[in-house]
């Protein structure tokens, strides 16, 4: 495996790796809402489910956005090798593919918004 093909799998381990740190900070969160229930909140299992769900959707939107750069990217360096002038557009494209971890984190704070 030459450094080349090393480069893409790097990327999608540390948005893999994000994710997981997404995941225990979400996982953190939980006993300071289960401390002081209020009322009308859901039940212990509701709650459960709905921290789960947010940390599912958070670290696979940041494994989708790692895979998603790390194509995109891939070919844009090679673009830009040959023609330097479109670093613009390539950026853009790049930025496009990163917009999907953000995504991921709007839907798990949409989530957790509707616990309390």
């Amino acid at each position: 495996m030459n450094n080349a093909s090393r480069f893409p799998m790097a990327l999608v381990v540390a948005s893999a790796l994000l994710g997981v740190l997404a995941t225990a900070l979400i996982g953190a969160s939980a006993p300071v809402l289960a401390a002081a229930p209020a009322a009308g909140a859901p039940a212990s299992d509701v709650a459960s489910l709905a921290f789960i769900a947010a940390a599912i959707s958070t670290a696979l939107a940041t494994l989708g956005a790692g895979f998603a750069v790390a194509k995109v990217g891939a070919a844009a360096i090679g673009a830009l090798a040959e023609k330097p002038e479109l670093f613009g557009r390539l950026l853009i494209l790049i930025g496009l593919a990163e917009g999907i971890a953000i995504y991921g984190l709007i839907v798990s704070i949409l989530i957790l918004n509707r616990l309390g």
